[in-house]
């Protein structure tokens, strides 16, 4: 998902959606997945130049990316949609009193895992894979992806406002999928949230994605484990909870009942009642399809006293 904060910002991907010709190729990856440039040129009957600067465009943008191959002419440059939804989030043009945390995926204040499970940091595993111990290894705070089959990942959240100041929304982005053995595309896991403790609702990720190899996941990680996720965007608000603009249940934030003193944890997890075990993985900034680790916004209203 290609989440746009603000109009300015998505000044880019608003030009290159402004072309026919470049939604008509979207299209046509939306449909076959990926082709090279070739095809795109004989399906539009357009010219490699002419095609090749449609390209370009939505390359600059961010909604398509283009892998080098070898295919029976020599190399070639096959076309994937990088992502399939896209979220403008055109209040936030407005000023809004906020703040943002950054943290790092290995920065976990609790957890519970269960093998298939393990972390990496950017340059090598930590300790053995499907050993749960090393998640209280010292270097876990390094880990830049972390992967369990049935459990959770718990992250405190700073709380910093103050007396006269009020929760109007927050928001988690993260980078997701499921765990499967080496890589399943097809293995779906309901992953669960939580905001202290309450139950925010679920996602279920379609697959543990390993057919291509994440934008900036390392070299030395082995091509037979997964590689990417999804990004996600999850909301509270005092309207309900939702998932990249989709509502995923009823909770507000005066069912959590926040104040400025209150404690702040965040839940990520695979419990005992998901139909669909398929595991979680999460991925920081060095892994996987973004360079971000778990991005937290935090926006409230101020009173006069």
């Amino acid at each position: 998902m290609i989440y746009i904060k603000d109009l300015m910002s998505g000044l880019p991907i608003f030009k290159a959606l402004s072309s026919e010709v470049r939604i008509q190729i979207i299209e046509l990856l939306i449909r076959n997945s990926s082709m090279n440039l070739n095809e795109l040129a004989s399906e539009l009957k357009l010219s490699n130049g002419a095609i090749t600067m449609h390209i370009k465009k939505l390359e600059e943008s961010g909604i398509i990316q283009i892998n080098s191959t070898v295919g029976k002419h020599g190399i070639q440059k096959m076309c994937y949609l990088n992502e399939d939804k896209l979220l403008v989030d055109m209040r936030s043009s407005e000023k809004e009193n906020l703040y943002e945390v950054d943290i790092e995926v290995g920065h976990f204040s609790n957890y519970f895992a269960t093998p298939t499970c393990g972390l990496a940091t950017k340059d090598s595993i930590i300790g053995d894979f499907d050993d749960p111990r090393y998640f209280a290894d010292p270097q876990r705070i390094h880990a830049e992806i972390i992967w369990l089959t049935e459990g959770y990942l718990e992250y405190r959240i700073p709380n910093y406002l103050k007396p006269n100041q009020t929760f109007k929304e927050i928001q988690f982005s993260m980078e997701l999928s499921s765990e499967a053995p080496g890589y399943n595309n097809h293995f779906p896991s309901d992953i669960y949230f939580y905001l202290n403790n309450v139950e925010i609702g679920s996602w279920t990720s379609p697959g543990d994605f390993g057919d291509m190899r994440g934008n900036f996941t390392p070299d030395w990680w082995p091509p037979h484990l997964n590689q990417y996720g999804m990004l996600k965007l999850i909301r509270i608000t005092n309207d309900g909870s939702f998932i990249d603009g989709c509502r995923i249940s009823n909770i507000t934030l005066s069912h959590i009942k926040l104040d400025y003193k209150s404690d702040l944890t965040f839940r990520i997890a695979i419990p005992e009642h998901s139909q669909n075990k398929g595991g979680l993985t999460i991925f920081g900034k060095s892994f996987g399809n973004y360079s971000q680790n778990l991005l937290t916004r935090v926006l409230y209203d101020v009173h006069e006293r």
